[in-house]
Formats: structure tokens, C-alpha cells, sequence
């Protein structure tokens, strides 16, 4: 049976990304190597829309999140911390780690922080140092607005910090133009590569923050990384087989168009939410993004007992909810190298399995939904 990935990360690698990851090892500080890590920065800064430079760091996305904190922020400075799920609460893990001042704006799984929470936090909080925000909320589903939070904060002294990981490349994301001070992502998600890097934007405002600051890491120092991107290196032993991949992937970004490609995924994001609905099935998140669709498990079904018939029966492995959220709802990626007909595959497995477990749904309603509304684009 062939397997088919539909999870939030890791997503499926194009084929000419994996065979560059079956090439011989290369020497990373040798010519050729620079010559890559120089290419794909440039790429970066295309796919995050900034000017400024893009770090690489081979570390997790969370890495890539530590370094936004340790470089930005000394002990028992406020930060404002929006919070929507489980990547929200990642953040705060983060942030307590490093001796924060946390003022929590919270909202329950499914719904998302609005500008008005925030624009209300900053005014009772006018000596915050930074505020926190997460792109896509892969937890729920939820799609933050981030250009307004952008607005908000361009007014105060304090920085931007959004986790861009399972958001950047799926969603529409400009960091320079809507005032995102440092960015984040990660490899394994709308990038199409395997886990292993982080992606790291800085702004000059948060440059200027970061000089300020107490030196209080160091294999996340970004003062280190900023010298190395100077020479097209990095400051420790990167995982040059995965950039050598990335800038594939990174091709194939440049090649269909970033504004094409948050067309696409809004697109499909659509079609399938629509065919969620035919099927008689709630979504889960309120403001959905177009990472990914979050469906909420209907009452008296064992969630995670179908999404186990579904990779067992068919091969169609989606994510189950996290935490406490196992078993209640279903989330079914549409990022990266996932076209239409992949989706429309996974929904008709869907539906198979739903009708074989006693939920009445006509067959072929979400698959019929799904083609009327992405033709309807």
C-alpha cells in the first residue's frame, strides 16, 4: 500500500529534493558549500519577503525560537505573549526558561487572539519589550491576522516575534512589510524538507534590541550567525546535506511564484474545508488558515481509532489532536508539495472509513463538494 503523509510535519519531500539528500557527503566549509548556504539565503529572503538577511541554524524550529528569546530579551524584561494553542504555550515554555515577565493573552483551542486583544494588552503594558505570536496555529487550524498585529506594535518600542513555522510558505506572510521583527520557521514544514532546520529573520529594530542585550546563549548567539552570513558560512557545523536539499525546494518555491503559491494553498484550503462541510462534519478552528484543515470529531466516535483505520485501510496518515485534544479533532495538512488531487484522495478516504464506522454520510459528497468549490476559483 503506498503511504500518503497529510500531517502538519513532517509533509511529503519532492522527489528531486530527496535525491539531492542521496548524494555523497560534502566538506561543509568547503567553496562549493558556501556557494549553496549563499544561494539558498537569497532564497530565504524571497520566501519571507524581507531584505535582511535569513540564518540558518540546523536545530528543530524550535531552535529557532530559542534563539529569538535568548538574543532578544535580558531576565524579567515584559513580554506580551498571544496564545492560541499548543505553539502558543511552546512560546511560553520558552519564555519562562528564560526568566520573562509573561503577560498571557489566552483564547480557547479553536478560537484566535484578535487585534483588539492585543492593541488593549499594549496599552496596559507600555513598557513591554516584545510581543509574541504565532503565524498558523497547528494545533487548532487558527490562522492568526499578523499584518495587524504588525500595525499595532510598529507603534510602540517593542519588537515583533512570530513563529512562522507551519504558517511561512502557506499562508501569506510579509515580514518586512508588515513590521515582523524576527521570524521564525522551520524546514519540515511548507519548505518540503525533512526536519532539521531553522529559519531565522531579523530586523534592524531587533538588531538594535539584540546589541543591547546580554550575551545568554551560546549555540543560538545570532551575533555569531550574523558574522558567519557575512562570509556565506555558519558559525558551527551545519547540516550541509539538508541546505544542499533545501535549495531544491527552495526552487521550486521560486519557480511557481510566492504570491502563486499562497493562491494555491488558499485555494485548496477552501475546496476542502467545503468538502469538510458537505460531509456533515464541523471545522474546528474559527479563523482557519491554509496550512492546514482542523475537523472537529463527531460525537461518539473514537477519533483516533479512525485516523488509525485510515493509514491501516488506505495509507492516508493524518495528525490526531495533541495533549488533550487526542481523539477530538482531525488534522489534515494541505502544505508543500500537496496538490488538489492529494487532498481530494484523502477526503474520499475519509468518507470511506466514516460510512464503515456509522456516520451517515453520503459517499462522494466531500469528494463533490471539494472539486465544485476548487473549480469554482
Amino acid at each position: 500500500m503506498k503511504p500518503r503523509l497529510f500531517t502538519p510535519g513532517p509533509t511529503p519531500v519532492p522527489e528531486e529534493t530527496l535525491l539531492e539528500l542521496a548524494k555523497p557527503v560534502t566538506y561543509h566549509r568547503a567553496a562549493e558549500a558556501k556557494a549553496i548556504l549563499a544561494e539558498v539565503s537569497e532564497d530565504l529572503k524571497y520566501v519571507f519577503q524581507t531584505s535582511q538577511p535569513v540564518f540558518t541554524i540546523t536545530s528543530s524550529g524550535t531552535g529557532g525560537m530559542e534563539a529569538a528569546v535568548a538574543n532578544t530579551l535580558a531576565a524579567g524584561e515584559k513580554v506580551i505573549l498571544l496564545t492560541a494553542g499548543r505553539w502558543g504555550e511552546r512560546w511560553r515554555g520558552v519564555l519562562k526558561a528564560f526568566g520573562a515577565n509573561i503577560v498571557t493573552v489566552e483564547v480557547p483551542y479553536g478560537k484566535a487572539v484578535t487585534p483588539d486583544m492585543l492593541a488593549a494588552a499594549l496599552g496596559a503594558n507600555p513598557d513591554t519589550k516584545a510581543v509574541f505570536a504565532t503565524l498558523s496555529e497547528t494545533s487548532t487550524g487558527v490562522g492568526h491576522d499578523v499584518e495587524a498585529f504588525g500595525k499595532l506594535v510598529a507603534k510602540t518600542d517593542a519588537l515583533l516575534i512570530v513563529d512562522g513555522i507551519s504558517g511561512l510558505g502557506a499562508m501569506e506572510c510579509k515580514v518586512d512589510a508588515w513590521g515582523i521583527d524576527v521570524c521564525v520557521t522551520g524546514s519540515q514544514k511548507a519548505l518540503m524538507l525533512p526536519p532539521g532546520l531553522a529559519f531565522v529573520s531579523v530586523s534592524e529594530k531587533a538588531w538594535k534590541k539584540i546589541d543591547a542585550t546580554p550575551i545568554r546563549s551560546f549555540y543560538f548567539d545570532l551575533r555569531r550567525y550574523k558574522k558567519s552570513y557575512a562570509e556565506s558560512d555558519t558559525p558551527f557545523t551545519p547540516a550541509n546535506t539538508l541546505i544542499r536539499a533545501q535549495r531544491a525546494s527552495l526552487k521550486r518555491i521560486r519557480t511557481e511564484g510566492i504570491e502563486n503559491l499562497w493562491a494555491r494553498h488558499s485555494r485548496i484550503a477552501a475546496a476542502c474545508r467545503a468538502g469538510v462541510k458537505a460531509m456533515g462534519l464541523e471545522l474546528f478552528a474559527e479563523r482557519p488558515n491554509s496550512g492546514l484543515t482542523v475537523i472537529t470529531v463527531p460525537a461518539g466516535m473514537d477519533g483516533s481509532a479512525i485516523l488509525k483505520k485510515m493509514e491501516k485501510q488506505h495509507g492516508f496518515k493524518l495528525a490526531d489532536g495533541q495533549d488533550n485534544m487526542k481523539g477530538k479533532i482531525w488534522r489534515l495538512s494541505h502544505m508543500g508539495y500537496t496538490d488538489a488531487f492529494d487532498v481530494l484522495g484523502a477526503l474520499s478516504a475519509l468518507e470511506l472509513v466514516l460510512i464503515e464506522s456509522g456516520f451517515k454520510v453520503e459517499a462522494g459528497s466531500g469528494v463533490a463538494a471539494f472539486q465544485k468549490a476548487y473549480a469554482a476559483k
